[in-house]
């Protein structure tokens, strides 16, 4: 839970930075990524609750997840709607299946599953639409898309371990 809290911190920076560059960059997208980014404080909401609700403190990683996913957000939204959609693929991608395995793990923590299962719709909204907006990615978009989840997976390793 305290990963989960973490990662949606992070995801409301990337979505932060991502709105911020795509006034100049992708303007088209903005009502989207505004919708998204209110998302993603609704479920740092709901994992705040559950580690209220379990006594937890959050994760050590939190304010890491707050500067990467900026910096990741200033950085894709710089090249555009494209790389916009293409790094919302790749961190939904990873989090739907974080998320999905926890469920497995966690199947006799109801109020944990519950929580967990309340925002799995969310984040696959997310991912389908940015896949909608994704087209054949050349090397550039393999390459952007493999460094994003890859970063993702690893801030998930590491806040598991801090």
């Amino acid at each position: 839970m305290k990963v989960n809290h973490a990662g949606e911190h992070g995801a409301v920076s990337i979505y932060a930075g991502q709105i911020f560059m795509a006034r100049f960059t992708a303007k088209s997208i903005l009502p989207e990524l505004l919708t998204f980014k209110a998302d993603e404080e609704k479920h740092r909401t709901t994992f705040c609750r559950e580690l209220q609700r379990r006594g937890l403190k959050r994760c050590k990683s939190y304010w890491l997840c707050a500067a990467g996913g900026y910096v990741l957000g200033i950085g894709t939204g710089l090249f555009g709607a494209h790389a916009i959609s293409l790094t919302t693929l790749a961190v939904e991608r990873t989090v739907l299946r974080h998320l999905r395995h926890q469920t497995e793990l966690l199947a006799e923590d109801f109020e944990a599953v519950s929580a967990i299962s309340s925002i799995l719709n969310d984040e696959q909204e997310h991912h389908d639409a940015a896949a909608n907006h994704s087209h054949t990615s050349g090397i550039f978009g393999r390459m952007l898309s493999t460094a994003i989840s890859g970063a993702t997976e690893s801030v998930i390793w590491l806040g598991m371990r801090v």
